[in-house]
Formats: C-alpha cells, structure tokens, sequence
C-alpha cells in the first residue's frame, strides 16, 4: 500500500519524476537519487472534503437529509393517509403508573432491531417520496440494467413510489438473513446519505433497491466483527451473482471517495432523528415493564457512567489548580 509506483496510485507528474530518479547502473545494481521533500497527503485529508460542514454524514450539527425532506411535505397526512404507507405496530402506547413503570427497550448503545429497521425505511421513503425532481440516474444503480431477480421488471418500474412496508420487507429480509444488527441499519443510512451527497444523485424508484443494498453490504463489512461475504448475499438474492456484488461494492466505495469513517457524534445525531420520526409519524418503540433485575442492571451501569464523570471532573480540577492548592495557606490571625 506504502509503494509510490503501485497500480493503485494515479501517478501524477510529481510520481513520474520519482520514477526517472530511479535508474539502473551498467552492473544492473538500482541508485535512488535522494529527494528530501515529500509531496505525500495525509490519510485524513484525503478522506474530510472541504465542506463536510454541509454534510450531515459528517459534521455533527448538520440536520439530517431524510429528517429535513420529511418536514417538507405540504400537508402532514391524517391518521387514515398515515396507515396506508407506514406500517404500524398496532399497539397502544403504555403509561407509566404507580405500582408499573414502563421503560424503553432501545438505546443509542443497543438500538432496538425491529424498531431501528421501520424508522430507516420510513426515511428511505421520504427521500424518494420528496426526491429532486431532476435527479442523475447512474447505471450501477439502475434495476433495469442490473436486475436482482430474473423475474420481468414492468416499464413503468421507475414512475411508481415504493411504499414503507415494502422497503421495510425489503431491508428486513436481508438483516435476518444476514444476522445484522440495528447499529448497522443506522450506518447504512449515513452510507446512503453520504452517497447522495458525494456522488449528487438522488434515490428514486428505479434505483433504491441497489442503493441499499449497497449500503447495507459495506456497513455490515464496516461495523460487524463477523463480516457476511458477498457470496452470502447471494444466497439471500438468488439471482444475483458475485460478480455484480462485487461490482457495486467496487463502485460505491469509489462514489463515497473510500470515506467509510463515522464519527460517533454522528451515529448519535442519526439514532435521535431516527426516534424523533418515528415520535412524528407514529411508530412507537417497544416498552417493557422494569422488573427488579433490570432495575439492577440500570443502577450499575448508572453508577459506572457517575464514576467515570467523577474521574473527568477529578482530572479537569487537577489541571486547572493554581498555586493555592500547592501552597498551604496560613490562616490570618484574630486581633482582639
């Protein structure tokens, strides 16, 4: 990776200088010429554009695109128009009371599964219901010309907006088959988001499926310990074959300019967006009620996150001390 004449590299006529440098004597034996400066960038700033301030997949306090795109609907739909696109648990929301105290099973460290795919697919949903009218559609992408099954894609496959239980299906069946966790459905949302911005596409009918799927594949690589091979999505998608897995891996990796870095400020920025849609479209997470074990766990972990604060505070104190905690200090004496 280190060599500056690999095929990796596009050489540069600073490159092809340090290649005329190198030169063989008559006895066959290779002279360096030695060259003091370096013109090598540094990983960091080959990877962090100029303006990540306007990417939300990188600075921390930049809104979310799908957060923004489903706040821009012109009339927020009633409850009859809201049941026909977003699939809902059908259960009612559980209060709190005095003998039973009913807490949420998800948290930005363990995301619940279920809950964590619904609310990416409703944002998938919003960037394609509110996508930029002229959008630039590119071929890795198309479903036409690069289809996941063998069955006929009908001509108006690219007019008609998928609705949130089939993208749900969609992501669900791949996460189970896969055994993905719900942290990786948040990086593939700020894979997909990143790749709208790097590449200036938008994701439309004729394309989310390979979109996310791409996503998905490189956040699995990413976050899991146990990554799944590009064989094994071919056991999931029958009729997909390893060369074009390869290809869209490939291809989606050069779009994002090989930038794969999240930032845990912005996987939290992402899990809370994610819960404030849901809150706004009415997909509620899961509540349990709190037994007396879990009430142990919560009071231990509790009490860790308070000594670990107490431990910074600690360390702040000692670097800021001035000369009054070095020097004792005698105390004034009382004049009667």
């Amino acid at each position: 990776m280190g060599n500056q004449t690999s095929c990796c590299r596009c050489h540069s006529k600073s490159d092809r200088k340090n290649r005329e440098d190198v030169y063989k004597v008559p006895d066959g034996e290779v002279v360096v010429k030695e060259d003091n400066k370096t013109n090598l960038q540094h990983i960091s700033e080959r990877e962090r554009p100029e303006d990540d301030e306007d990417d939300p997949s990188l600075h921390p306090t930049t809104s979310t695109m799908f957060l923004t795109r489903s706040q821009t609907v012109e009339k927020r739909p009633s409850k009859h128009q809201h049941m026909n696109h977003v699939s809902s648990t059908g259960s009612l929301q559980k209060y709190s009371s005095c003998s039973t105290i009913f807490i949420d099973d998800s948290t930005v460290s363990q995301p619940n599964l279920k809950s964590t795919i619904k609310c990416v697919a409703l944002a998938i949903y919003y960037h394609i219901k509110n996508r930029e009218p002229d959008l630039r559609l590119l071929d890795i992408f198309d479903e036409k010309r690069h289809p996941l099954t063998n069955d006929p894609i009908p001509e108006d496959y690219d007019r008609h907006d998928p609705e949130h239980k089939h993208i749900y299906k969609f992501i669900r069946t791949l996460f189970n088959a896969a055994q993905l966790t719900a942290e990786c459905a948040i990086v593939t949302l700020v894979y997909l988001e990143r790749l709208l911005t790097y590449a200036e596409i938008d994701i439309c009918p004729a394309n989310w499926k390979r979109i996310v799927l791409g996503a998905i594949l490189l956040a699995s690589k990413v976050w899991d310990d146990q990554a799944v091979w590009n064989v094994d999505y071919c056991q999931i998608l029958k009729d997909i074959t390893v060369e074009d897995m390869n290809e869209l891996e490939r291809q989606f990796l050069e779009l994002l300019q090989f930038n794969i870095n999240v930032p845990s400020s912005v996987y939290a920025k992402y899990y809370f967006d994610l819960r404030f849609l849901a809150d706004a479209n009415e997909l509620t997470f899961p509540s349990e009620p709190l037994c007396k074990d879990r009430a142990h766990k919560l009071e231990a972990m509790s009490r860790i996150s308070e000594d670990k604060f107490k431990d910074i505070v600690k360390a702040s104190l000692k670097r800021s001390a001035s000369l009054d905690a070095i020097i004792p200090r005698r105390s004034a004496a009382i004049l009667s």
